[in-house]
């Protein structure tokens, strides 16, 4: 039986990407009884109307646990947050991971550029153990998007490459060209893995801009903090159109 998309629940790991894109459709906070009344959590969360969509928007929130008070970000509070939303909500049609990530200029990657990603990988997962190896690599795939791509040719596509670093060694460059990653973030592998631990029919799909060149010559960090900014207000231009599209179609139709 085929199903419309009515109910949208995106991801997003810092407050800062997600801040003008929750104000620009005017989302309402929910209060902390939304992940359940016997749970004390971090996250933070977002409920409202876009065209026939009801669409709700979790983020990571602030670490109180290493007294940081920085974004949760990384793959244990990505997983963990996206698990907990699905089983809040209990009906999701769509998950969408959306953020920011490098990119590699080797597949064409600009600043600015946004990427729908197609399937996703780790690189920081090395495990020599037969079988460990592939569950290290733990690829996984997005759903189609041919539709979305020819609608909006602006949009890129390619492969996500997850780690819990925002810098990356000679072993991740290794990986990450073996997984022929386009873009690499912290978190979309985890997030995906969520959604078939919570049901193997749970679609997932990435939105992601590129805030800094992997394969590039200037330092990781200081190129995606001079790029945050201007990415989160890209996040908030293609959200909508994302949304625009997916919703009220079929998952076989995107």
């Amino acid at each position: 039986m085929t199903k419309e998309i009515k109910n949208v629940l995106i991801i997003v790991a810092m407050e800062a990407e997600a801040g003008p894109f929750v104000k620009h459709l005017d989302l309402a906070p929910l209060d902390s009884s939304f992940w359940g009344d016997d749970v004390t959590l971090p996250f933070v969360s977002f409920q409202g109307d876009y065209q026939d969509c009801k669409v709700t928007v979790v983020t990571s929130g602030k670490d109180a646990i290493y007294e940081t008070g920085v974004d949760n970000i990384g793959t244990v509070s990505a997983a963990m947050m996206t698990f907990l939303a699905l089983r809040a909500l209990k009906s999701v049609d769509l998950v969408l991971n959306a953020g920011t990530c490098g990119g590699f200029k080797r597949k064409g990657a600009a600043i600015g550029d946004v990427f729908v990603t197609s399937s996703v990988a780790n690189h920081d997962r090395r495990i020599a153990i037969p079988g460990f190896t592939e569950f290290g690599v733990g690829k996984l795939e997005a759903v189609a998007t041919p539709n979305l791509l020819k609608a909006f040719t602006h949009f890129k596509g390619g492969i996500c490459t997850t780690s819990n670093s925002l810098d990356h060694t000679k072993e991740c460059d290794e990986l990450m060209l073996a997984n022929d990653a386009s873009v690499k973030d912290m978190e979309a592998a985890s997030i995906a893995w969520a959604c078939k631990l919570y049901s193997t029919n749970t679609p997932y799909l990435g939105i992601k801009v590129v805030t800094d060149i992997v394969d590039g010559d200037q330092p990781t960090h200081e190129e995606f903090m001079k790029n945050l900014g201007t990415a989160a207000q890209s996040l908030q231009t293609a959200l909508p159109q994302v949304l625009g599209h997916v919703c009220g179609r079929e998952i076989s139709d995107l």
